[in-house]
């Protein structure tokens, strides 16, 4: 079953990369708009998000925002199939950068200072691997958590290759990926906008508390690197512009300021965004999961 689904898989992709950029896109946003009718159990949580998140908006205007949500997810994955097989020059015209003068400073004789870039799932968020392509002077960096099977996750890895990223499985390579931050010019590109489970941070985010990964904050304290935030947003069909915020402070008068006050910064970072173009976020999946409970073992009885 494994080997057919990877067979169907990769036909899948072949397809999908020789056709148009704008046909794919487009078919994109038809697949997405038809899921949002057969996923109930996706519809309903993505429902229950954006009511949750915009109390001042009316039913109506929650189901509008929540297909318009599931069509941009479909454009976006069609088309981040697209793109991995395309030129630095065949995306310009359908991909801009935004901030450079943010992240582009450098060090006497050493070249451009290694930071990190607290990203989230915004528009098309595979395009942040090719950030390369178009600052060069940025060798880029990012984790990932490998699939089950073998098989798709060799496919899946093979289409982010195609760029100039380097990609760190969490789990297995984290040595290795400590080492690489000893490198000047390191762009770590670091999801920051999933559950975390028990181990996250407690921060609030569209006034609901939620568990918050606190690695952004820990790489770029431990790294003396600093941190940003970065944004992919749709501009247009098959059109996507990524914005880089201005650096986030990671330290007061010298002192470390403490990993949840960062992260709170950047939480707001990203609802900003959000509240901007509330479509284009991953609404979908459950951020504001409850922790579960600890159960804690018994204790001996004491030996009389």
């Amino acid at each position: 079953m494994n080997t057919l689904i990877y067979w169907l898989a990769r036909g899948f992709i072949a397809l999908i990369q020789a056709l148009p950029l704008r046909l794919v896109a487009g078919l994109g946003r038809a697949g997405g708009g038809l899921a949002f009718y057969l996923t109930a159990r996706y519809r309903r949580v993505t429902v229950d998000n954006l009511t949750q998140a915009f109390p001042e908006k009316s039913a109506a205007e929650i189901r509008e925002l929540a297909q318009e949500n599931f069509r941009r997810i479909g454009e976006n994955y069609t088309s981040a199939i697209k793109t991995a097989a395309m030129t630095a020059a065949q995306m310009r015209p359908h991909f801009e950068f935004t901030g450079a003068e943010n992240i582009l400073i450098f060090q006497q004789d050493s070249g451009p200072q290694s930071r990190v870039v607290a990203i989230g799932h915004f528009g098309n968020f595979e395009l942040y691997a090719r950030f390369g392509d178009f600052v060069p002077v940025f060798q880029c960096a990012a984790t990932y958590r490998s699939l089950n099977q073998p098989a798709l996750n060799r496919l899946m890895m093979a289409l982010r290759n195609t760029s100039r990223t380097r990609f760190f499985e969490r789990r297995t390579e984290s040595a290795a990926l400590r080492a690489s931050m000893s490198d000047t010019g390191l762009l770590l590109g670091l999801l920051a906008d999933q559950h975390a489970g028990n181990n996250g941070l407690r921060l609030p985010f569209f006034g609901r508390d939620c568990s918050t990964s606190a690695a952004p904050a820990v790489f770029a304290l431990r790294y003396h690197c600093p941190l940003h935030t970065s944004i992919c947003y749709r501009v247009g069909p098959a059109r996507w512009r990524i914005e880089v915020g201005e650096e986030i402070p990671t330290r007061v008068n010298g002192e470390p300021r403490s990993t949840a006050d960062i992260m709170r910064d950047v939480n707001r970072e990203f609802e900003k965004a959000i509240r901007r173009d509330p479509a284009n976020w991953f609404w979908v999946h459950r951020r504001w999961k409850p922790v579960a409970a600890k159960v804690e073992s018994p204790k001996p009885e004491p030996i009389a």
